[in-house]
């Protein structure tokens, strides 16, 4: 019978330690390399975004960024209380929107510059992403998917993302563009959104009254 002296089995229990220490490095070194292929989120700016137009309830949710590439230009994004003039260029808010649309605010910026109005437009075209981002905002903000339907659509059914939907500040505009936009074939869409404007009749036509809000059919 071969003995082993408590001193040789003492001696080994640091060979097995160093083992498993070196397996468990191996797999958080794995585990790293994954996770970085894998891609992270970009880290969200902070503060606040609003329903375009300068009015409305303010939705309280970090500014837009999706998984992995915060919203910008391209998707028509605007930051909270920005505009820009209906004449500008190469913006995709604004050339992605239908040309007679666009056509019609220019028109219709022209005659309100003439009333000492300056028109700006706080949203056109979006994209369905930053859609998506503004409802998951309202839905937030409100706790409720219904009133949240009351201020944002969903991408599917929004006119901001198909083109034909173009939003005007600042109130003054607004105002304007709620009395005399229909010369120019622009008429308010709904009544709890002053600053919300299609083109929904002829020029010099009468505008339809406004829904109640973007969830009614």
């Amino acid at each position: 019978m071969v003995r082993v002296s408590p001193r040789s089995r003492v001696a080994g229990r640091p060979t097995v330690v160093l083992a498993v220490v070196a397996v468990v490095a191996v797999l958080v070194t794995v585990t790293a390399l994954l996770l970085a292929a894998l891609g992270t989120p970009a880290p969200a700016a902070r503060g606040t975004a609003e329903p375009p137009g300068g009015g409305g309830p303010t939705l309280g949710a970090e500014l837009p960024v999706t998984r992995f590439t915060p919203l910008g230009e391209d998707d028509g994004y605007l930051g909270e209380g920005e505009g820009v003039s209906p004449f500008a260029e190469d913006l995709p808010l604004l050339t992605r929107m239908d040309p007679d649309l666009l056509a019609a605010v220019r028109a219709a910026a022209t005659a309100a510059e003439a009333d000492g109005v300056d028109v700006v437009v706080t949203s056109g075209w979006r994209s369905k992403r930053y859609q998506r981002f503004l409802l998951d905002a309202a839905v937030t903000t409100y706790a409720d998917e219904e009133e949240a339907a009351r201020w944002v659509a969903t991408p599917e059914a929004s006119s901001h993302v198909s083109g034909e939907a173009v939003d005007i500040g600042r109130t003054d505009a607004a105002d304007w563009m709620g009395r005399f936009g229909a010369a120019h074939g622009l008429c308010r869409t709904f009544a709890n959104e002053m600053w919300h404007f299609e083109l929904a009749v002829e020029p010099g036509g009468t505008c339809p009254a406004p829904r109640p809000d973007a969830s009614a059919g």
